[in-house]
């Protein structure tokens, strides 16, 4: 293995990376494993909400009214369909203050329970993964972990070829070796073969952080990349957001029950000029078509000028929609309040292929894109990164002299033109890990400096 100036400094890199990032691995690899396992965790946290009894079910206005008449302030936000006969309705429903509720209500029109969407354990879950529930500052510093944690693969990738060539070491461990050189073996091998499946984790992770995501958001719009509103949150927040309601939908006369005020509850509201088009079509018609539409679940129905977690509120439309997350099957439709007639239908090939790259790496990065197996790989990915960060620390401990810190000795400045490059990109593509390099440098000159002073004043 040569013994070069360059390969001296990318270890250096490479080892100052790996302390740094080290504790960041196993927060969002563990949270991160968990949420793989979203739909699961889903259906557990509403097990006594599935598999009702389908005698005397009713209307989805009858269902609505229950949720409304639970709740006479809250105003319709959408309507789940049910995964399967027997499972109960979602209503979701906005609160006054902003707040939200899930409503559960049985086929037989009975609310059974509700949920808090901000407080359900998959969205707890993703924002502490995305932001150490540290608010804008730790998605930063997710950010940043995530930067150098590409930089400590990518530079893993250059010690991990050997000089001369083998296979053994190299493709499989030698499971001959003992100690330390069997360690070693272990760590080059195995982050060679996750390599590329963490890499793409990293990168179809970008697009929701704080600087990666509004730079790109900036240059998709104010560049005219690509046209429409993005379908993935960026920062801190969390993706359940919540919405002051924009108006109020009256659940038509002829569908209430008799006895119920419906003109109290706050729901969007139909506008004023279809009103003298005649009277607007109930819920349960546009539950109807979401039934026919045979969309992947989650689908929601969403009346006019509801809120939506992504881009502005409905129009003066019906919409159905999926929020799937495999997403490449999402799709929607929009139809007209009053007759029912369709308006407009938008599905994932519609959308521009940058947009359609990204909700791929989402997907792939949820777990999600082809179920069962793309969770078992992402568990196996993020389980593989634990062991592998542990067994270098473990290696560097076993190295490193008493009382010293033990890094690789040499310049951390990259030497030659082609590296020169490489890095210089890296800082341009991810600008918290450019910022840092800089830092780092300026921190290390100054420290070198300081330290050739007192050594003459010794002298």
């Amino acid at each position: 293995m040569a013994d070069t100036a360059t390969y001296r400094a990318i270890w250096r890199w490479h080892f100052y990376a790996g302390l740094f990032v080290l504790p960041f691995i196993l927060i969002l690899s563990l949270s991160g494993s968990i949420y793989l396992f979203k739909p699961q965790i889903d259906r557990w946290e509403e097990r006594n909400y599935r598999g009702l009894s389908l005698e005397g079910a009713v209307s989805a206005d009858r269902q609505l009214e229950a949720a409304q008449t639970a709740y006479p302030q809250g105003s319709f936000h959408h309507y789940r369909m049910p995964e399967h006969a027997g499972d109960a309705a979602m209503i979701q429903l906005g609160l006054p203050g902003g707040a939200l509720t899930d409503v559960f209500v049985s086929p037989q029109g009975q609310v059974l329970g509700t949920l808090d969407p901000i407080e359900r354990i998959p969205n707890v879950i993703a924002t502490f993964h995305g932001s150490l529930l540290l608010g804008d500052w730790g998605d930063r510093l997710v950010e940043l972990a995530a930067s150098w944690t590409i930089v400590m693969i990518l530079s893993g990738l250059y010690l991990w070829w050997p000089r001369p060539f083998r296979a053994a070491g190299t493709f499989w461990p030698r499971l001959s070796l003992k100690g330390r050189a069997l360690m070693k073996d272990l760590h080059r091998v195995t982050g060679f073969w996750i390599a590329g499946l963490v890499l793409v984790m990293l990168a179809s992770g970008l697009p929701w952080a704080g600087t990666w995501g509004s730079v790109f958001k900036w240059a998709r719009t104010e560049l005219g990349l690509v046209e429409g509103p993005q379908d993935w949150k960026i920062g801190s927040g969390p993706e359940i957001v919540r919405h002051e309601p924009a108006g109020n939908w009256i659940a038509p006369a002829a569908h209430a029950h008799a006895g119920h005020d419906h003109g109290d509850m706050a729901a969007p509201t139909m506008p004023a000029r279809q009103a003298t088009k005649g009277d607007p079509l109930p819920l349960s018609s546009f539950v109807s078509k979401a039934s026919e539409e045979e969309m992947a679940f989650p689908v929601l129905v969403l009346p006019p000028h509801a809120p939506q977690r992504f881009g502005p509120p409905t129009g003066d439309v019906w919409t159905i929609k999926s929020e799937t997350q495999n997403r490449p099957l999402t799709q929607s439709a929009t139809f007209d309040p009053i007759d029912g007639r369709e308006v407009s239908r938008t599905d994932f090939a519609d959308k521009h292929p940058i947009d359609r790259a990204i909700n791929y790496g989402i997907a792939w990065h949820e777990g999600q894109l082809f179920g069962l197996a793309n969770q078992i790989i992402g568990l196996m990915t993020a389980f593989a990164l634990i062991g592998l960060s542990v067994l270098g620390v473990v290696m560097w401990l076993k190295r490193k002299p008493s009382g010293k810190l033990g890094a690789p000795t040499g310049s951390s400045v990259p030497h030659g033109p082609g590296l020169i490059i490489v890095v210089v990109l890296l800082g341009l593509l991810l600008p918290l890990f450019g910022l840092s390099l800089l830092a780092i440098l300026a921190l290390e000159r100054v420290v070198g400096r300081f330290g050739k002073r007192r050594s003459k004043r010794v002298r």
